[in-house]
């Protein structure tokens, strides 16, 4: 074999190989193992909900998502207190599913209830809403532009309805987060789900998590 022929099969094989790894790594067949898979009620990994936020808690104290994602797996729902319908049934639907998986497993999922109404609900309104609801689920509020800030990192649409004063509706989406440890998006949980089906998820992911 001559020497240009020689240089010419090596680039070919360099070509061949570029093309094999681009199929390989598009069609994720030897992508790195999702622990995560059985856990998830679809097949939408990770992605990039999430980010960094800054909020006021309803004991008045400033705090970041760092903290709040720390070292626990969180179920978070943005949603108001006003809200007459939607929003109470969501956030019960939560506090039975955190309830039932720590009474079966004894692992602690922290709810979370982030508003989209900042003005009408200060830390004293989300603090005795929340405790209707159980006894561990935190209520978050701020500035308009805090709350935009957090709502836009999950991709969180909201908008103010018409009304005078403090008379008005919220329009919002309304899924439910699962984050795990250290604030990395888990999965969604859309409206229809129960609270027995999210209890087993929320345990499945806690156990993956370990």
């Amino acid at each position: 074999m001559t020497r240009t022929s020689t240089i010419a099969l090596a680039g070919a094989v360099i070509v061949l190989a570029g093309l094999a790894g681009s199929f390989l790594a598009t069609t994720g067949l030897f992508a790195p193992e999702d622990r995560f898979s059985t856990c998830r009620a679809g097949s939408v990994a990770g992605g990039d909900l999430g980010g960094p936020f800054t909020l006021v808690s309803e004991t008045g104290e400033e705090v970041t998502d760092a903290q709040l994602f720390d070292d626990e797996l969180s179920l978070v729902y943005f949603g108001y207190t006003y809200c007459p319908d939607v929003c109470p049934i969501d956030a019960q639907r939560n506090a039975l599913a955190v309830s039932q998986v720590e009474e079966e497993t004894g692992v602690q999922v922290q709810p979370l209830l982030i508003t989209v109404d900042p003005a009408r609900d200060t830390p004293e309104v989300l603090a005795r809403y929340t405790e209707n609801f159980h006894d561990r689920m935190l209520g978050l509020t701020g500035s308009e532009t805090q709350v935009r800030g957090a709502a836009e990192a999950w991709r969180v649409f909201y908008s103010r309805g018409e009304g005078e004063g403090d008379n008005y509706l919220m329009s919002h989406s309304a899924f439910s987060y699962i984050v795990l440890p250290g604030g990395t998006f888990g999965d969604v949980v859309r409206r229809e789900e129960t609270p027995e089906s999210l209890a087993e998820r929320l345990a499945c992911f806690a156990d993956a998590a370990n």
